[in-house]
């Protein structure tokens, strides 16, 4: 009692603290300031309720679990905001992990490191365990307390004061709609996914009307407003059952129209962020599933500043005869199409791995399509690359890939004049790099395949123009993002493990096998080779499932060879539920259940995101070179 009288009085303080200084606070820093102190309260009562639990019974079990799902409910009214001002302290309040790898785009700049989740969520897991250590959850609950406490800063509060910080906190808000909020990525009771996601939206209508009061130079307009109050009546006559929740309707006509509203306020009031969270995000990005939403890459390299649509053309054009060159190869017999064969989506269809160099073995790795690939922050599998002309540079060089070296291949390139005349064209329009380098040979490439990740798929064209797709297919995209559990690792829109803000690709360990008797795991140590922690032990790049259906065999092993397979491996509860011992397995080990009409309603759903993608046919020739030996090579290589 004493302890729960010390929170009521902390309570009170902070009322009181935030009344003196918000004396002249208007209604939209009270809603925040009020419902941050409600939740802080409401934290340390939970803190106080676990040190005077003294065993973990079912009915004390039960008894915490209440107030945890209390919590949320009190921290949701206010999620709009700290999911965006302070992710880091986000991650300590309502982490999904208690130990997150995810690698953010900033490992451009740092190396990656360890964060600590705790708070709601991985409390609520906890205590699903057989056994619970009082001491861990406590840490996990008092991280979440004194995580709070960052809110409360002056330079947090500041960020109330703007008018442009509301729009780029909508944003996530809406983005995380489609993408977070009711898929269960970070609430493990699926009864309370819609229940939360209800209350939540009812939160930030209130927050919509205090804005409104208080900022009238840039309302919301009445109809976002229209639309918002539809979607909360759309969600208010859903069923509770998460399974049962029409995603795709609630994502195409309440969603998306209330993200491309909100851009078109970003770009009215040329809001330009301070934000990291920022980082990637398009301002003229008109649709959730319009392709310019974010930037991982920059396609075209040594050559970005270019504009010229006649000079591009041209590169592209030199782009493309050296994809099928293999003079980039040490035995000019290797060439990029070898492995990355435009018929099958710049991939190979026909092997579980490729060849190597040396063409009696093969590499232990299966071949990644290239399509949309610069969507991808971290590049390979392992996340090892930082960018795809790096890729470039890696795979040309590698002994095992394409066995050349780069002294070699620049000298061996430059000897065909038709591209010495072109690099030496192309190096005028680089100011800083006029001389020629391998850099201006790998922009090329990386120029001449990334204009393939253009295209859209049926299931872009429903939710943005409202086409129509199959029903089979719907019921397949309601299943991915419910009971299928798809959504929880490949996020909307890319469908890949880059959620919003798309700023990181998550790595993944699934325990996938060493073949399909399951009688061994995969020796491949994956991102552990990059970044040795016990969470990156066997985790993997979670890759997109857009052209999935034409992009076999699957995993970085190659071990699938059809999406029935897969989907089998998952809804077996993926390596640890095959009794492999996966101890870091992060799908779920338990069995999802799904019948034999639900699998094919989730391939349906794979099928419609397929790419209407114009390939093109190789090249007729290949530049004769002032080598003679090298003028036998063949267009796309040998072997």
């Amino acid at each position: 009692m004493r302890k729960l009288s010390i929170a009521i009085l902390v309570f009170l303080m902070l009322v009181l603290t935030y009344s003196f200084k918000n004396e002249q606070a208007n209604p939209y820093e009270l809603f925040y300031s009020q419902n941050l102190s409600t939740f802080t309260a409401q934290q340390n009562q939970l803190l106080s309720l676990i040190e005077n639990t003294t065993s973990f019974d079912s009915v004390s079990k039960t008894t915490l679990l209440k107030k945890i799902r209390e919590n949320r409910i009190h921290l949701k009214k206010i999620d709009f905001w700290l999911r965006y001002f302070e992710p880091n302290a986000y991650r300590k309040i309502n982490g999904p992990l208690p130990v997150e790898w995810e690698t953010e785009v900033f490992e451009k700049f740092e190396k990656p490191y360890k964060r600590e989740g705790a708070g709601l969520t991985v409390s609520e897991i906890y205590l699903g365990e057989d056994s619970v250590d009082k001491k861990i959850l406590l840490n996990y609950t008092q991280m979440a307390t004194e995580a709070i406490s960052v809110y409360n800063t002056q330079p947090i509060l500041e960020n109330l004061k703007s008018s442009d910080v509301f729009f780029l906190c909508n944003r996530l808000f809406i983005l995380n709609l489609a993408s977070i909020y009711s898929t269960g990525f970070e609430n493990p009771n699926s009864e309370n996914i819609i229940p939360e996601l209800r209350q939540m939206l009812s939160d930030v209508n209130e927050i919509y009307t205090a804005y409104n009061i208080t900022f009238e130079d840039k309302k919301l307009t009445a109809a976002y407003l229209d639309l918002y109050r539809q979607t909360i009546n759309f969600v208010a006559h859903a069923s509770d059952d998460y399974t049962q929740f029409n995603h795709f309707v609630f994502i195409r006509d309440y969603v998306n129209p209330l993200y491309t509203i909100n851009q078109t306020y970003i770009a009215k009031y040329q809001i330009v962020s301070k934000n990291m969270l920022d980082y990637s995000l398009n301002i003229n990005n008109p649709s959730i599933f319009d392709k310019s939403l974010f930037t991982a890459q920059n396609p075209n390299g040594i050559y970005h500043r270019i504009k010229d649509p006649n000079i591009l053309k041209e590169i592209d054009s030199i782009g493309k005869l050296l994809f099928y060159d293999p003079i980039l190869s040490g035995n000019n017999e290797r060439s990029c199409a070898s492995c990355h064969k435009a018929e099958d989506y710049f991939t190979d269809t026909r092997i579980k791995t490729a060849l190597q160099f040396n063409p009696a073995k093969v590499l232990p790795r299966n071949t990644p399509s290239l399509i949309n690939a610069p969507y991808n922050h971290l590049m390979m599998l392992d996340g090892k690359l930082l960018s795809l002309q790096e890729q470039v540079q890696t795979v040309t060089t590698n002994p095992h890939e394409m066995g050349s070296s780069e002294g070699e291949m620049l000298k061996k390139v430059m000897s065909c004049p038709t591209y010495k005349k072109a690099f030496k064209k192309f190096a005028n329009y680089t100011p800083a790099n006029q001389k020629v380098s391998l850099n201006h040979i790998y922009s090329a490439i990386t120029a001449y395949y990334s204009k393939f990740s253009q295209y859209y798929s049926p299931f872009d064209e429903a939710m943005s123009s409202k086409k129509e797709i199959p029903e089979e297919a719907i019921k397949g995209f309601n299943l991915f993002m419910s009971k299928a559990q798809c959504a929880t690792c490949h996020f909307v829109p890319t469908f890949s493990g880059i959620k919003p803000p798309y700023i990181g690709n998550e790595f993944e360990v699934l325990g996938v096998p060493s073949d399909t008797t399951f009688t061994s795991i995969s020796q491949d140590k994956g991102r552990y080779e990059v970044n040795p922690a016990t969470e990156t032990l066997h985790a993997f790049r979670t890759t997109t499932l857009r052209n999935a259906e034409k992009t076999k065999p699957y995993m970085h092993n190659g071990v699938f060879n059809s999406l029935e397979e897969v989907i089998n491996f998952y809804n077996r509860g993926a390596g640890a539920g095959h009794k492999l011992s996966v101890p870091n397995q992060t799908a779920t080990a338990d069995s999802l259940h799904l019948n034999l009409a639900e699998k094919k309603q989730l391939i349906r759903f794979i099928q419609s995101l397929n790419e209407k993608i114009t390939f093109e046919k190789p090249p007729v020739g290949l530049p004769k070179s002032k080598i003679k030996k090298l003028n036998t090579r063949k267009v796309g290589g040998s072997y």
